[in-house]
Protein backbone atom coordinates (compact mmCIF):
# COMPACT_ATOMS: atom_id res chain seq x y z
CA UNK A 1 0.00 0.00 0.00
CA UNK A 2 1.33 3.33 -0.93
CA UNK A 3 2.04 5.72 2.28
CA UNK A 4 2.10 8.89 2.95
CA UNK A 5 4.41 11.04 1.84
CA UNK A 6 7.04 12.70 4.37
CA UNK A 7 9.13 16.05 2.83
CA UNK A 8 11.62 15.29 5.39
CA UNK A 9 14.15 14.31 3.16
CA UNK A 10 13.39 16.78 0.70
CA UNK A 11 12.54 19.64 3.31
CA UNK A 12 14.39 22.63 1.73
CA UNK A 13 14.27 21.49 -1.92
CA UNK A 14 10.23 21.75 -1.53
CA UNK A 15 10.29 25.28 -0.26
CA UNK A 16 12.59 26.77 -3.02
CA UNK A 17 10.97 24.53 -6.14
CA UNK A 18 7.36 25.30 -4.45
CA UNK A 19 6.97 28.51 -2.43
CA UNK A 20 10.05 30.36 -3.93
CA UNK A 21 8.47 30.28 -7.69
CA UNK A 22 6.52 32.24 -10.04
CA UNK A 23 4.11 29.10 -9.53
CA UNK A 24 3.72 29.53 -5.63
CA UNK A 25 3.10 33.16 -5.94
CA UNK A 26 0.16 32.38 -8.46
CA UNK A 27 -1.19 30.28 -5.88
CA UNK A 28 -0.82 32.32 -2.90
CA UNK A 29 -2.27 35.28 -5.22
CA UNK A 30 -5.79 33.26 -6.28
CA UNK A 31 -5.68 31.37 -2.65
CA UNK A 32 -5.25 34.74 -0.88
CA UNK A 33 -8.68 36.14 -2.68
CA UNK A 34 -10.85 33.15 -1.49
CA UNK A 35 -9.43 33.28 2.52
CA UNK A 36 -10.22 37.30 2.66
CA UNK A 37 -14.01 36.42 1.37
CA UNK A 38 -13.95 33.82 4.10
CA UNK A 39 -12.35 36.17 6.72
CA UNK A 40 -14.89 38.77 6.55
CA UNK A 41 -18.04 36.01 6.43
CA UNK A 42 -16.69 34.59 9.49
CA UNK A 43 -15.78 38.22 11.14
CA UNK A 44 -12.63 39.24 12.58
CA UNK A 45 -13.71 41.76 15.83
CA UNK A 46 -11.78 38.76 18.24
CA UNK A 47 -8.70 36.21 17.01
CA UNK A 48 -10.27 33.42 15.19
CA UNK A 49 -9.16 29.96 16.07
CA UNK A 50 -6.78 28.64 12.99
CA UNK A 51 -5.89 25.10 12.05
CA UNK A 52 -3.63 24.42 9.54
CA UNK A 53 -2.93 21.07 8.97
CA UNK A 54 -0.16 19.55 6.55
CA UNK A 55 0.60 23.11 6.44
CA UNK A 56 4.32 22.99 5.46
CA UNK A 57 6.07 27.12 5.76
CA UNK A 58 2.66 27.78 6.73
CA UNK A 59 3.02 30.37 3.92
CA UNK A 60 -0.88 30.96 4.23
CA UNK A 61 -1.83 30.75 7.64
CA UNK A 62 1.46 33.62 8.17
CA UNK A 63 -0.90 35.88 6.41
CA UNK A 64 -4.02 34.99 8.56
CA UNK A 65 -1.48 35.36 11.89
CA UNK A 66 -0.56 38.86 11.00
CA UNK A 67 -4.54 40.00 11.13
CA UNK A 68 -4.25 39.13 14.65
CA UNK A 69 -5.43 35.51 14.54
CA UNK A 70 -4.17 32.05 16.86
CA UNK A 71 -2.79 29.14 14.29
CA UNK A 72 -2.45 25.40 14.82
CA UNK A 73 0.36 24.18 12.60
CA UNK A 74 0.57 20.52 12.62
CA UNK A 75 2.83 18.69 9.67
CA UNK A 76 4.16 15.09 9.33
CA UNK A 77 7.63 16.04 8.53
CA UNK A 78 9.67 17.58 11.58
CA UNK A 79 12.21 19.31 8.89
CA UNK A 80 9.36 21.41 7.83
CA UNK A 81 8.12 22.01 11.09
CA UNK A 82 11.40 23.64 11.66
CA UNK A 83 11.69 26.05 9.04
CA UNK A 84 8.26 27.05 9.35
CA UNK A 85 9.03 27.78 12.93
CA UNK A 86 11.85 29.97 12.09
CA UNK A 87 10.02 31.51 9.14
CA UNK A 88 7.10 32.53 11.55
CA UNK A 89 9.83 33.91 14.49
CA UNK A 90 11.45 35.82 11.49
CA UNK A 91 8.47 37.50 10.86
CA UNK A 92 7.61 38.16 14.69
CA UNK A 93 4.38 35.70 14.85
CA UNK A 94 5.48 33.03 17.18
CA UNK A 95 3.47 33.88 20.08
CA UNK A 96 0.51 33.23 18.14
CA UNK A 97 1.26 29.68 17.08
CA UNK A 98 1.35 26.31 18.03
CA UNK A 99 3.40 23.25 16.32
CA UNK A 100 2.18 20.09 16.68
CA UNK A 101 4.32 16.95 14.99
CA UNK A 102 1.76 14.86 13.64
CA UNK A 103 0.09 13.51 10.55
CA UNK A 104 -3.56 15.49 9.70
CA UNK A 105 -5.14 12.14 10.49
CA UNK A 106 -4.24 12.44 14.18
CA UNK A 107 -4.59 16.34 14.75
CA UNK A 108 -7.63 15.04 17.15
CA UNK A 109 -5.32 13.84 19.55
CA UNK A 110 -3.40 17.16 19.83
CA UNK A 111 -5.92 19.57 20.33
CA UNK A 112 -9.45 20.11 22.70
CA UNK A 113 -11.79 22.73 20.75
CA UNK A 114 -13.04 22.80 17.36
CA UNK A 115 -11.55 25.70 15.16
CA UNK A 116 -12.94 28.54 13.69
CA UNK A 117 -11.21 27.80 10.06
CA UNK A 118 -9.12 24.86 8.73
CA UNK A 119 -6.63 25.30 6.11
CA UNK A 120 -6.52 22.18 4.33
CA UNK A 121 -3.56 22.86 1.07
CA UNK A 122 -2.38 20.37 -1.11
CA UNK A 123 -2.21 17.57 1.25
CA UNK A 124 -4.59 14.86 0.10
CA UNK A 125 -2.47 13.97 -2.85
CA UNK A 126 0.54 12.72 -0.95
CA UNK A 127 -1.88 10.65 0.86
CA UNK A 128 -2.41 7.05 0.73
CA UNK A 129 -5.87 7.32 2.17
CA UNK A 130 -7.17 10.79 1.56
CA UNK A 131 -10.61 10.77 2.06
CA UNK A 132 -9.60 9.24 5.42
CA UNK A 133 -7.84 12.33 6.10
CA UNK A 134 -10.40 14.91 5.33
CA UNK A 135 -13.15 13.66 7.03
CA UNK A 136 -10.70 14.39 10.23
CA UNK A 137 -9.56 17.78 9.67
CA UNK A 138 -13.13 18.74 8.71
CA UNK A 139 -14.27 16.99 12.17
CA UNK A 140 -12.69 19.89 13.55
CA UNK A 141 -14.59 22.76 12.42
CA UNK A 142 -16.90 24.10 14.59
CA UNK A 143 -20.60 24.76 13.67
CA UNK A 144 -20.20 27.73 11.45
CA UNK A 145 -17.04 27.67 10.84
CA UNK A 146 -15.03 27.12 7.49
CA UNK A 147 -12.85 24.54 5.81
CA UNK A 148 -10.58 25.72 3.07
CA UNK A 149 -9.56 22.77 0.93
CA UNK A 150 -6.67 22.58 -2.05
CA UNK A 151 -6.07 19.90 -3.75
CA UNK A 152 -4.24 18.83 -6.71
CA UNK A 153 -6.48 18.16 -9.80
CA UNK A 154 -6.92 14.95 -12.17
CA UNK A 155 -8.31 16.89 -14.83
CA UNK A 156 -5.20 19.35 -14.62
CA UNK A 157 -3.12 16.80 -14.61
CA UNK A 158 -4.72 14.83 -17.69
CA UNK A 159 -4.77 17.91 -19.67
CA UNK A 160 -1.22 18.77 -19.23
CA UNK A 161 -0.24 15.60 -20.23
CA UNK A 162 -2.66 15.61 -23.71
CA UNK A 163 -1.20 19.24 -24.49
CA UNK A 164 2.30 18.15 -24.39
CA UNK A 165 1.80 14.34 -26.32
CA UNK A 166 2.59 12.49 -23.50
CA UNK A 167 -0.19 10.26 -25.01
CA UNK A 168 1.70 6.77 -23.49
CA UNK A 169 1.72 7.72 -21.13
CA UNK A 170 -1.94 8.33 -20.82
CA UNK A 171 -2.75 5.41 -22.23
CA UNK A 172 -1.14 3.63 -19.40
CA UNK A 173 -3.28 5.44 -16.88
CA UNK A 174 -0.58 8.21 -16.19
CA UNK A 175 1.59 6.19 -13.28
CA UNK A 176 4.01 8.32 -10.76
CA UNK A 177 7.19 8.54 -12.17
CA UNK A 178 9.14 8.41 -8.68
CA UNK A 179 11.90 10.58 -11.04
CA UNK A 180 9.54 13.52 -9.90
CA UNK A 181 10.20 14.01 -6.52
CA UNK A 182 8.20 16.76 -6.55
CA UNK A 183 5.11 15.87 -8.53
CA UNK A 184 2.12 14.76 -6.60
CA UNK A 185 1.67 10.91 -6.38
CA UNK A 186 -2.26 10.96 -7.39
CA UNK A 187 -4.66 13.63 -8.84
CA UNK A 188 -7.96 13.96 -7.35
CA UNK A 189 -11.26 14.11 -8.97
CA UNK A 190 -12.85 16.99 -8.26
CA UNK A 191 -16.85 15.50 -7.79
CA UNK A 192 -15.67 13.24 -5.49
CA UNK A 193 -13.95 15.84 -3.38
CA UNK A 194 -16.95 18.12 -3.67
CA UNK A 195 -19.01 14.97 -2.25
CA UNK A 196 -16.46 14.14 0.66
CA UNK A 197 -17.20 17.59 1.89
CA UNK A 198 -21.12 17.73 0.83
CA UNK A 199 -21.18 14.11 2.65
CA UNK A 200 -19.47 15.67 5.76
CA UNK A 201 -22.24 17.94 6.20
CA UNK A 202 -20.84 21.14 4.70
CA UNK A 203 -21.97 23.50 2.52
CA UNK A 204 -19.35 24.83 -0.32
CA UNK A 205 -19.53 28.47 -0.49
CA UNK A 206 -16.83 28.77 -3.24
CA UNK A 207 -14.15 27.44 -5.86
CA UNK A 208 -11.45 28.55 -7.66
CA UNK A 209 -9.00 26.93 -9.78
CA UNK A 210 -5.47 27.49 -9.16
CA UNK A 211 -3.10 27.67 -12.43
CA UNK A 212 -5.92 27.54 -14.94
CA UNK A 213 -3.30 28.65 -18.19
CA UNK A 214 -0.02 29.77 -16.23
CA UNK A 215 1.25 25.91 -16.62
CA UNK A 216 -0.33 25.22 -20.30
CA UNK A 217 1.67 28.21 -21.63
CA UNK A 218 3.79 26.97 -24.29
CA UNK A 219 6.11 28.93 -26.49
CA UNK A 220 5.90 32.09 -24.17
CA UNK A 221 8.34 33.90 -26.97
CA UNK A 222 5.71 34.85 -29.11
CA UNK A 223 3.13 36.30 -26.42
CA UNK A 224 3.09 39.64 -25.26
CA UNK A 225 3.13 39.45 -21.15
CA UNK A 226 4.77 40.71 -18.04
CA UNK A 227 4.14 38.10 -14.91
CA UNK A 228 1.99 40.81 -13.27
CA UNK A 229 -0.66 40.68 -15.89
CA UNK A 230 -0.51 36.41 -15.78
CA UNK A 231 -1.25 36.80 -12.24
CA UNK A 232 -3.45 39.43 -12.74
CA UNK A 233 -5.36 37.13 -15.34
CA UNK A 234 -5.50 33.85 -13.40
CA UNK A 235 -6.89 35.93 -10.68
CA UNK A 236 -10.02 37.45 -13.22
CA UNK A 237 -10.99 34.47 -14.59
CA UNK A 238 -10.04 31.20 -11.91
CA UNK A 239 -13.80 31.22 -10.42
CA UNK A 240 -15.79 30.75 -13.79
CA UNK A 241 -15.86 27.24 -15.99
CA UNK A 242 -14.32 26.65 -17.26
CA UNK A 243 -11.08 27.48 -16.07
CA UNK A 244 -12.16 26.38 -12.34
CA UNK A 245 -11.69 22.92 -13.71
CA UNK A 246 -8.63 22.90 -15.82
CA UNK A 247 -6.74 24.19 -12.65
CA UNK A 248 -3.80 22.28 -11.81
CA UNK A 249 -5.13 22.47 -8.65
CA UNK A 250 -8.74 23.66 -6.91
CA UNK A 251 -9.37 25.12 -3.88
CA UNK A 252 -12.95 24.81 -2.69
CA UNK A 253 -14.23 26.38 0.33
CA UNK A 254 -17.40 24.98 2.83
CA UNK A 255 -18.92 25.80 5.57
CA UNK A 256 -20.56 23.72 8.35
CA UNK A 257 -23.96 24.65 9.23
CA UNK A 258 -24.90 26.43 12.65
CA UNK A 259 -26.46 23.74 14.74
CA UNK A 260 -30.37 23.99 15.36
Amino acid sequence: MTEDRNFDDIAHKFVKNIYGSGKGEIRQAVVWQDLESILSRLGESSPLDILDAGGGLAQISQQIAHRGHKVTLCDLSSQMLELAEKDIEEAGLLPQYRFVHAPAQEIAQHVDKPFDLMLFHAVMEWLADPREALDVVLSQVKPGGVASVMFYNQNGLLFKNLICGNLTHVEEGMPHRKRFKLQPQKGLQPEDVYAWIEEAGFNILGKSGVRTFHDYMKDTRTGEFTFEQVVAMEQKLCRQEPFISLGRYIHVYAQRPLEP
